[in-house]
């Protein structure tokens, strides 16, 4: 079919899109944590009974789920395995609070800073974004 090139520039370009769209239409940056954050700890309310982070949130879960069954083989999606031999839970616990911190001490996730803030020559999302990529090269490197 495809070959995983032509995959990830498809995904690539959707994403780009997407926070494009939001962009435009909302005037939001499509950072991640930032969405979660303004789901969870809502600060406007405009008579509305859930925000657009919840409705981008539920979109972003159900699309995945939506496309996971159908295009499981050609995406040659895996299941996460929560136990003996595969990723423990406190594992998993653990990453997710340091990815919440990291994201809070830098002001922003990789989506907002690499996606968003590169896309606007943001000095800033630069340096974050180049942090990022030293961090991950180092960390794969030193554990695999």
């Amino acid at each position: 079919m495809f070959s995983s090139l032509a995959i990830a520039l498809c995904g690539g370009l959707l994403i780009g899109l997407a926070a494009s769209l939001l962009l435009v239409v909302n005037g939001r940056i499509a950072g991640i944590s930032g969405i979660i954050s303004g789901a969870l700890w809502r600060r406007e309310s405009k008579g509305s009974l859930l925000s657009w982070q919840v409705y981008f949130i539920v979109g972003l879960v159900l699309s995945g789920l939506l496309l996971a069954v159908p295009l499981k083989e050609w995406l040659a999606i895996e299941p996460v395995v929560l136990s003996a031999g595969g990723i423990a839970m406190p594992t998993l616990l653990l990453a997710g609070l340091l990815v919440g911190l990291g994201s809070s001490l830098g002001n922003g996730c990789t989506s907002g800073h690499c996606i968003c803030g590169i896309g606007r020559l943001s000095p800033r999302s630069i340096a974050a974004s180049l942090v990022f990529m030293l961090v991950g090269i180092m960390a794969a490197v030193l554990l695999h």
